[in-house]
């Protein structure tokens, strides 16, 4: 039972405090239960080609069939997925459920080295790959014990001549395929017809079951693999999907999916919650070709959009994006970082719907907390704890801390990991009992409503006060010569640390001295910057997070020592 928080009062009226975070056995379970619900209605559409729940229902079972009867891969092996967001990724990631494997989803641009970390890490059995990246993989093969190599191409899924075509662009013309000899792998479309004539002998995932292997950013250190069960993606679905149930019809929803579905952000939300509402998703294969990725948005009367800062100001810079019909859009989430005052103002301006920003980690399955999405919102703050959730703030010593009072933010729910996979120490190390410290700094009001301040590890101490560099970004972002900023901390002899801010600008006359002037404005002293450095782009993870590490990192490396 929760506890009875005082602020519970002002909850969202539409949005029940509890739901049943054991409606389904499984997600392979979910999944079923909207296939026989949507049927023939379009789950999937990417490149112009569409899928329908029937047939992501008919390509999953027979790769699953494929991986069962043909590779011999057992319920409780690992199997990687590395792609971007394509109409394989659905169909590969169910089949690999419905077989009983659990799922390790990988960024495809990892190095060499991080997929050598994670394959070994995870101690995977199978791995999928996009054929643009299976060049890394050879370099490393030697090292893996993997057997099980399957690779698919771009254009697989589309069909026809239109698939054969866009495989031949992007090979021979676009030359986005480096060559590479791994003769032991087997080619997607394949497997899927060998798989076609077996039979799959159903396999009865349980809720403790573990689904994902979902690999944190390692932003603020080593990756490490957090074990996501059935019973958290579907606890966290639930969840979601209440919370957004005031808006959203059932089979009527279109979503925009440009954040890649191998993260988690994406996989949950989009993926997940989505599907239960038969919702039409628009997998957007490079969101960062900005104008292609306009082109589709204006072609599609789209309902819902995720997304992070980065992504929602990327499209803001477009002319193109800002000229759409934006009728049809009910829901804009944001997430993944914090979602800058300046851009969550122009965007409402420009598209009549305000971001509902959300916080949650890769350990929380992610969501925890989301602004209301039928009330006014909050801008600057990650709203309240979703249904069957609790957040509190502790300081130093665990002691929860009363309202008001800034400490690090932890979350008690369903959707909180099983741990870290093979790490007892490391999750030791981030549960505070049943509840899991976040490492982030936060600060909750007397409504409910929760502000993160700063990840604990970023902070910056400058004389004695602690400087958090959202705080700055925000005062610099709102510059409209800004595009982006990235602000770190730097061993200072005379006050501890000092404030630097890196900046991309939009436009070039911005100087050093103009975002000083303007951080005086609004800062006390020892927050504004001593130093700016204009760079053409900043270093992000794969959904678009600004990475503070690395820029602290190519910081010393540029500076040497002097830093």
């Amino acid at each position: 039972m929760m506890k009875d928080f005082p602020w519970f009062k002002h909850y969202p009226k539409s949005v029940p405090k509890e739901v049943d975070v054991e409606a389904y056995p499984s997600v392979v379970g979910l999944f079923e239960e909207c296939v026989r619900k949507y049927g023939n209605a379009i789950a999937y559409e990417c490149m112009g080609k569409t899928l329908s729940f029937v047939e992501v229902d008919e390509l999953s079972r027979d790769f699953a069939a494929y991986l069962q009867q043909s590779l011999k891969l057992k319920p409780g092996e690992r199997i990687a997925i590395q792609m971007p967001n394509l109409l394989q990724y659905p169909v590969v990631m169910f089949g690999a459920l419905r077989a009983g494997l659990i799922v390790v989803n990988t960024n495809p641009l990892y190095t060499s080295p991080e997929m050598e970390h994670q394959f070994k890490d995870a101690d995977i059995s199978a791995l999928v790959i996009v054929s643009n990246f299976a060049h890394n993989l050879e370099s490393i093969l030697p090292k893996l014990k993997v057997k099980n190599i399957i690779i698919t191409e771009i254009g697989d899924m589309l069909g026809g001549l239109k698939g054969t075509i866009v495989n031949l662009v992007v090979k021979h013309i676009k030359k986005m395929v480096p060559s590479y000899s791994i003769p032991t792998a087997i080619k997607l479309n394949a497997a899927l017809k060998t798989g076609r004539s077996l039979t799959l002998d159903p396999v009865e995932s349980k809720l403790s079951d573990t689904a994902f292997l979902q690999y944190t950013g390692g932003t603020t250190g080593v990756s490490k693999g957090a074990e996501l069960t059935h019973g958290n993606i579907i606890a966290n679905m639930q969840q979601i999907s209440a919370w957004m149930r005031p808006k959203l019809v059932e089979g009527q929803e279109m979503v925009v999916t440009a954040l890649p579905l191998y993260h988690i952000f994406a996989l949950t939300v989009n993926c997940l919650a989505m599907l239960k509402i038969g919702a039409h998703n628009l997998l957007i294969t490079n969101p960062r070709d900005m104008k292609a990725f306009c082109k589709d948005l204006k072609t599609h009367k789209f309902s819902v959009i995720t997304g992070v800062n980065t992504l929602f100001n990327g499209l803001l810079n477009q002319e193109s994006f800002r000229s759409l019909d934006f009728s049809s859009l009910k829901v804009a989430v944001g997430g993944g970082m914090a979602v800058q005052k300046y851009v969550a103002e122009k965007w409402k301006e420009v598209t009549g719907v305000p971001i509902a920003e959300g916080y949650g980690l890769t350990e929380t399955s992610p969501v925890a907390c989301c602004n209301p999405i039928d009330d006014t919102e909050r801008l600057g703050t990650i709203g309240m704890p979703l249904p069957n959730t609790e957040l509190m703030v502790i300081d130093d010593d665990g002691k929860e801390l009363p309202v008001g009072e800034r400490g690090e933010i932890c979350i008690r729910g369903p959707q909180v990991m099983k741990g870290y996979w093979r790490r007892p120490k490391e999750t030791a190390e981030v549960m505070h009992g049943d509840w899991l410290k976040t490492g982030d700094i936060g600060v909750t009001d007397k409504d409910g409503y929760s502000k993160i301040v700063d990840r604990k590890k970023e902070m910056i101490l400058v004389s004695g006060f602690n400087v958090y560099p959202n705080e700055v970004e925000d005062a610099i972002a709102a510059n409209e010569k800004v595009l982006e900023v990235g602000v770190i901390g730097m061993p200072d002899e005379r006050s501890t640390e000092r404030v630097i801010a890196y900046v991309v600008p939009s436009d070039k006359s911005l100087t050093a001295e103009e975002i000083i002037g303007q951080c005086r404005e609004c800062l006390t002293n020892y927050k504004v910057p001593k130093e700016v450095y204009f760079v053409d782009e900043l270093p992000k993870s794969n959904v678009g997070k600004i990475l503070r590490r690395v820029i602290k990192e190519n910081h010393i490396k540029k500076m040497g020592k002097k830093a």
